[in-house]
């Protein structure tokens, strides 16, 4: 399958990172946040993960396509750069609302 559309325009809300994704004590967010701190993406710089998650859904192809009635979902799997060299195997979703054309990331988590 092809790329996300406009994969590389894809936008990643601040707050994804850090009021979810890297909070261990989040209910849904705490065990994707143990997994990325494992690998050296911390509170302290949420930019890092936003930016691999950015290069993440423009490098690799779109494993599965859902239509909701929001728009599509996209799910892409790949390595993601970590900030301590090592490479995780991470899926990412990505929508693309109805009227709009560019990816907005939803969450990730091991794959």
């Amino acid at each position: 399958m092809p790329l996300v559309p406009n994969a590389a325009l894809a936008v990643v809300d601040p707050a994804k990172i850090s009021a979810y994704l890297l909070v261990e004590d989040h209910p849904e967010g705490g065990p994707k946040a143990v997994f990325f701190k494992r690998f050296g993406f911390s509170l302290r710089a949420p930019e890092a993960l936003a930016s691999a998650l950015i290069e993440h859904v423009a490098t690799y192809q779109v494993i599965r396509v859902r239509v909701t009635v929001f728009g599509a979902k996209y799910e892409v799997t790949g390595p993601l750069l970590a900030p301590d060299g090592r490479l995780p195997k991470v899926k990412s979703v990505w929508t693309i609302d109805h009227g709009k054309s560019i990816p907005r990331f939803i969450t990730a988590f091991p794959d």
